[in-house]
């Protein structure tokens, strides 16, 4: 099946979307979209965005949003001395991201990665964030995030960071 990737097929996840089939191939993952995904939405502890297709309300992919905190000293010496001297700063959490095995291997997974940092830099003009960040789950993940340029943190390898200024340029 040939996807429509138009940015109008991503949006905040609602309840007429069908998430009960969604099979990402992690059971966290997809237990979380199953079952709590709409709890975090109506607490407003996360904001999840899901891919779906023209008149269908299987969800194929989704993101999750929230803002963050991190230690400065986490960050990479050189990005530190740029920056102003607070032990704090903003940042906007990459939480999840999956893609429904149906939908693997046809670019979803990159769709909702550039969807969510444009929505990240758009945010960050209202509400203060220096980057994104996320929390990669593995190798394999890890290898996708710095296929986009995301670096790791001093500290937890895994966790990786893109400055918004370098998502800035992606978009200009």
């Amino acid at each position: 099946m040939a996807l429509d990737f138009a940015p109008e097929h991503i949006g905040p996840l609602e309840k007429t979307h069908e998430r009960k089939s969604f099979d990402c191939g992690h059971e966290d993952l997809n237990r979380y979209l199953r079952e709590q995904a709409r709890q975090d939405a109506e607490k407003r502890v996360a904001a999840p965005f899901v891919f779906t297709q023209p008149g269908d309300p299987k969800v194929l992919g989704f993101y999750t949003l929230s803002s963050s905190i991190i230690s400065a000293d986490e960050l990479p010496v050189e990005l530190m001395k740029r920056l102003p001297r607070y032990g704090q700063l903003p940042v906007t959490l990459l939480g999840r991201l999956a893609v429904d095995r149906s939908a693997g291997g046809q670019g979803v997974g990159e769709f909702l990665l550039v969807d969510a940092l444009r929505r990240s830099l758009e945010t960050a003009q209202q509400i203060a964030a220096m980057a994104v960040i996320v929390d990669a789950k593995n190798e394999r993940a890890e290898s996708f995030y710095r296929h986009f340029d995301f670096q790791p943190f001093q500290q937890t390898p895994l966790r990786l960071f893109l400055s918004m200024a370098q998502i800035a340029k992606l978009f200009e």
